[in-house]
C-alpha cells in the first residue's frame, strides 16, 4: 500500500549544518580542505573549468557531481568561504541549465556500452543529492521547484527511457532524493515516480536475501561490482520507506552477514578490487566502496534506527577511510589491503591494473579521485538524528556540536545545543553538555556499541540505568541548560579469529595493525599532487603469540591522529618473526596456518590504529594456536 515517504523511518536526518565537527574531527576536515578536496579543481582537468557541469566541453558524466557531493558539505561544515564559492559555481550552473521540459545538465554526446548518455540517469542522481544538501544548508528557495520540475520530466519519460546499466544498479540514489522532496511538498506524483524507479532498480532485496556470490568473483557483473554492492545494501531500506515490508529489513541484515562471511575484511568492509574478491587479507577494497558504504550505513540508520548500522559506520570510518588517504590528504589509493607490506606498480591477483595500490592523484581509475571527498563530511552530518518524537539520537560519539529543535506538543520548538567532546574513539569517555532555550522534556537516545559490554551513564553526576533496545538506550526527562551527560564506553582489547586461525586486533571501534616502516619513493611529480610508491623499511612477517596480553598506552591526540608515528593510542604485545610466511604475487601471502617461528626471539610489538599505518599487517598468523578455534585472551 502506498503511503507517505516518511511513514516507515525510525529517525530523520538533521539538515546539513545542524552538526558541526569539533576536536580531531574538525582537524580532519581542515586537512582534507587543505589537500585534495580544497584544490583538486585547480590541478585535475576532470573537475576543472572545462567540466561539462560547469558549461565546458570536458568530462560531463559522474566526476563533476561526485566531486561537489563532497566539496559542498565540507565547505559549509568548515564555513570556508573560499570552498563555498567553489561549490556555488556548480550549483548555479546546474540551476541555470534547466530546460523547459525540466531536464538539466550538460548535453552528453558520448556513448558507453550502447547507452545514450543523454538518457543515462546516473549522473543526475548524484547532482540531485548535492541539491538536497545545498537546499538544507542555504535555504535557497530555487531548489524545490527545480527538483520538482526535473522529477515531473522523469515521471513523463522514465518508462520509455528506463534506468540502464549503472543507473539501474544505483536507482536507490534517485529514490533518496524523491523521498526528500516528497517530505517537503507531499506531491502525490512523487510516490508514483518512486514506485517506478524502485521497480526499475536492480533487485537488491533478492540479491541480499538469498546471497549467491559466496566465492571470489572472476567475471564482471554489475551486481558484484564492489561499489554497486556498497550502494545497493541501502536499496531495501529505500524500498522500506515506501512499503514498510519487513522482508526489506531482513534482506539488509542477511546481506551484511553474507558479505562479511564470504568477503569480509578486518577493517569492517568487504573486499572488492573491482568486484567481490573473498576474504584473503591481501585482496583490495576500493576507496569508492568505502565512502559509499558509509553513506549506506547512514541511510540505513535513518530508516531502521538500529545500532548495528552505526557500529559498522564507525568501524569503516575510523579504519578503512583514513587508511586509503595519505595523512596530508595529498594522495590516495584506489585499493587498500589489510596486509599491505608494499605499495608499488606491480601485478597482483586483482582485476585491477598494476598501479591500483599506489598513493597518488589518480591511481588506476579517477572515480575515487572524484568521489572520496564525501566520506568525512557526510559522516559529520549524520552523527546525530532526530527520533521523530521530539528527541535526538546519537549515531556516533565523534566530537561535534549539534543544534536542533526538540520537544513535542506544546513544548515543540525549543532549541537544544549539545556539545560532544572527549576525542572518541581514541578515548572511551564521552562528555555531552546541553544548552536549551527553555527547560523541555525530550528523549536522548544513545547508541550503545555491540562491542561494549559494560557501558555506564551519569547525568549531572547521577548514575542512570541503561536499557538497551536495538542498540540504543533512551533517556527521557526534563532537561535544562547546563545538564551534563558522561557516557563511559569501556574498550577491551580482543583478538578476533579470522580464516586459518589468523587474528585481527580490535579495541572499541578501532582496528590495530603492526606498522611497517614506510619508505615513500616518488613515482610521478606534478605541480602539487604527486604519485608515490611505498616500500618497507622494517620486517613485516610477525605473528602474534597465542594467549598474549596487550598493554594500552595513551598520548595526546595530535592534529592528525591517523599517522603511525604519532598515534594517540598504542597496544604493546609480543610476537615472533615467521620464517615461512611468503610473498605471493607482490603481496603478503596467506597467513600460515602453522607458522614456523622456531628459534626466533620473542619480540616486543607496538600496534597502532589501522588507519594511520599505510604499510601494515592487520591480520596476523597466531603462533601456538590450538587445533580448535579459539580467540586470543
Amino acid at each position: 500500500m502506498t503511503t507517505t515517504a516518511t511513514t516507515y523511518t525510525a529517525f530523520e536526518a538533521l539538515p546539513l549544518g545542524a552538526i558541526k565537527p569539533r576536536e580531531w574531527l574538525r582537524d580532519q576536515l581542515r586537512i582534507q580542505a587543505d589537500g585534495l578536496t580544497g584544490h583538486l579543481d585547480e590541478h585535475w582537468a576532470d573537475v576543472g573549468d572545462d567540466n561539462g557541469w560547469l558549461g565546458g566541453k570536458g568530462e560531463s558524466w559522474e566526476r563533476g557531481p561526485y566531486y561537489v557531493d563532497g566539496l559542498l558539505p565540507l565547505a559549509y561544515l568548515l564555513e570556508d568561504e573560499r570552498l563555498i564559492a567553489k561549490a556555488q559555481r556548480w550549483i548555479e550552473w546546474s540551476l541555470a541549465s534547466q530546460r523547459e521540459d525540466g531536464s538539466f545538465g550538460p548535453q552528453m554526446k558520448e556513448r558507453a556500452s550502447g547507452v545514450d548518455k543523454n538518457h543515462d540517469w546516473w549522473p543526475y542522481m548524484i547532482m540531485l543529492k548535492v541539491m538536497t544538501q545545498y537546499a538544507e544548508v542555504s535555504e535557497d528557495t530555487r531548489v524545490v521547484p527545480f527538483m520538482t520540475s526535473f522529477f515531473r520530466y522523469a515521471h513523463k519519460t522514465i518508462e520509455n527511457q528506463p534506468l540502464l546499466e549503472w543507473a539501474e544498479a544505483r536507482g536507490m540514489e534517485m529514490l533518496l532524493s524523491i523521498h526528500w522532496l516528497h517530505r517537503k511538498t507531499q506531491d502525490a506524483f512523487l510516490l508514483e515516480l518512486a514506485e517506478i524507479v524502485a521497480g526499475q532498480t536492480t533487485g537488491w532485496t533478492e540479491v541480499f536475501h538469498d546471497f549467491p556470490f559466496w566465492r571470489k568473483v572472476e567475471q564482471w557483473d554489475l551486481k558484484t561490482h564492489v561499489v554497486n554492492v556498497a550502494m545497493g545494501i541501502k536499496a531495501p531500506g529505500a524500498r522500506y520507506e515506501l512499503t514498510g515490508d519487513e522482508r526489506e529489513k531482513e534482506a539488509v541484515h542477511r546481506g551484511i552477514d553474507s558479505l562479511m562471511t564470504y568477503h569480509g575484511q578486518a577493517h569492517g568492509m568487504f573486499s572488492g578490487d573491482e568486484w567481490l574478491s573473498g576474504t584473503h587479507p591481501s585482496q583490495g577494497v576500493e576507496l569508492c566502496a568505502v565512502v559509499e558504504y558509509m553513506f549506506s550505513m547512514e541511510q540505513l540508520t535513518r530508516v531502521f534506527g538500529e545500532g548495528r548500522f552505526g557500529d559498522i559506520l564507525e568501524k569503516v570510518a575510523f579504519n578503512a577511510l583514513p587508511a586509503a588517504v595519505s595523512g596530508d590528504w595529498m594522495s590516495h589509493q584506489y585499493d587498500q589491503q589489510v596486509n599491505q607490506m608494499m605499495c608499488n606498480v606491480a601485478p597482483r591477483a586483482w582485476s585491477n591494473d598494476a598501479d591500483a595500490n599506489v598513493f597518488g592523484l589518480e591511481p588506476h581509475f579517477g572515480c575515487c579521485t572524484a568521489n572520496m571527498h564525501q566520506g568525512w563530511p557526510k559522516f559529520v552530518s549524520h552523527l546525530w538524528m532526530t527520533d521523530r518524537a521530539g528527541g535526538l539520537a546519537a549515531v556516533s560519539y565523534a566530537p561535534c556540536t549539534v543544534r536542533a529543535e526538540v520537544g513535542a506538543g506544546a513544548q515543540r520548538g525549543a532549541i537544544a545545543e549539545i556539545e560532544v567532546s572527549g576525542n572518541y574513539p581514541f578515548r572511551e569517555s564521552v562528555a555531552m553538555s546541553l544548552k536549551l532555550t527553555c527547560p523541555v522534556a525530550f528523549g536522548i537516545s544513545l547508541r550503545i556499541p555491540a562491542w561494549c559490554a559494560n557501558p555506564t551513564l551519569t547525568v549531572n553526576g547521577e548514575r542512570i540505568e541503561l536499557e538497551v533496545k536495538d542498540g540504543y538506550a533512551t533517556v527521557t526527562r526534563r532537561w535544562e541548560s547546563g545538564d551534563r551527560l558522561t557516557l563511559s564506553l569501556p574498550m577491551t582489547v580482543k583478538a578476533v579469529q579470522r580464516n586459518l586461525y589468523a587474528a585481527s586486533v580490535e579495541r572499541g571501534p578501532l582496528v590495530y595493525a603492526l606498522p611497517v616502516q614506510e619508505n615513500w619513493q616518488l613515482l610521478a611529480k606534478r605541480e602539487k599532487f604527486h604519485d608515490w610508491e611505498i616500500y618497507p623499511g622494517s620486517p613485516w612477517k610477525y605473528g602474534l603469540i597465542a594467549g598474549g596480553e596487550f598493554a594500552v598506552e595513551m598520548s595526546e591526540v595530535p592534529y592528525q591522529p591517523f599517522l603511525a608515528g604519532q598515534s594517540p593510542v598504542r597496544l604493546k604485545t609480543k610476537g615472533q618473526l615467521i620464517r615461512d610466511w611468503r610473498m605471493e604475487g607482490n603481496s603478503a601471502g596467506t597467513p600460515p596456518l602453522h607458522p614456523d617461528a622456531e628459534g626466533q626471539p620473542i619480540a616486543d610489538l607496538e600496534l597502532v590504529p589501522y588507519g594511520g599505518a599505510k604499510l601494515r599487517i592487520g591480520e596476523f598468523p597466531v603462533i601456538g594456536h590450538p587445533l580448535e578455534p579459539r580467540r586470543l585472551k
